[in-house]
């Protein structure tokens, strides 16, 4: 099961510690893989880690030609991409009076404006097979809001119609477009909180702990495997029981 044997993934965000999980997991996987991300030699880094069949390519999703870019030479590395997984996201906290326009338009550029670039161009050799897998990863803030982060709530929460949308257009031509909603993973992020602030986290999820990158890349394998082919526009939330929809 959840045989991704030869399969073509292009990953953004790849340099970041989910972003690395995907990739192991894909690689383990059988999967060829394409890393994007912004950190050349961490790309680089993993790459080397993972051996064959595993290229790296610099993007700056804030950039309309950087992404029809990252697009066209994907795809001539391997001849096709099969999966792609928008796994890149930035934040720029700030209570909502306080937030300045430039924080709210960077996250919304690159957590949201930025993927659909991407998938539109990718999505086009997809149709033009009959198959792909469309992954976005969105965040459990997407659904229930966060103070301090409503730009960073509003791109994620935005990604659910987006999904849905595009699920609706294409599953015909068997391709399928999902969502993966995370909960609080422990990442060097989460490493830099006090056990104090830990606690406070974890009181709140069910399970008594912090996901773990490996977590979410499960459900990306299994989203991304033909076990999943009947599943489209959905959500797959992975929080602990934190927030249940």
């Amino acid at each position: 099961m959840f045989d991704l044997n030869n399969k073509v993934v292009l990953l953004t965000g790849a340099s970041g510690g989910i972003g690395k999980s995907i990739a192991l997991k894909m690689k383990k996987s059988g999967a060829k893989l394409i890393l994007s991300g912004t950190r050349k030699n961490v790309l680089e880094d993993i790459a080397l880690e993972l051996g064959g069949d595993t290229e790296s390519i610099v993007t700056d999703l804030s950039s309309k030609d950087s992404i029809l870019n990252l697009a066209k030479k994907a795809e001539s590395i391997f001849g096709r991409i099969d999966v792609l997984i928008n796994n890149a996201g930035v934040t720029a906290d700030n209570l909502f009076l306080r937030m300045k326009d430039e924080d709210w338009d960077k996250v919304i550029n690159i957590n949201l404006s930025a993927g659909m670039r991407l998938t539109r161009q990718v999505i086009k050799g997809m149709l033009r097979r009959k198959y792909g897998r469309i992954i976005f990863i969105s965040s459990v803030v997407g659904f229930t809001g966060n103070a301090g982060q409503s730009n960073y709530s509003a791109s994620k929460s935005a990604l659910v119609g987006l999904t849905k949308s595009i699920a609706l257009e294409v599953a015909s031509r068997g391709i399928t477009c999902n969502l993966i909603a995370p909960g609080f993973i422990s990442t060097p992020m989460t490493d830099k909180l006090s056990n104090e602030q830990k606690s406070k986290i974890i009181i709140n999820i069910p399970v008594n702990r912090l996901g773990e990158a490996e977590d979410i890349s499960n459900g990306c394998i299994y989203l991304a495997s033909d076990e999943a082919s009947f599943i489209t526009g959905t959500t797959l939330h992975i929080n602990g029981g934190m927030s249940m929809f």
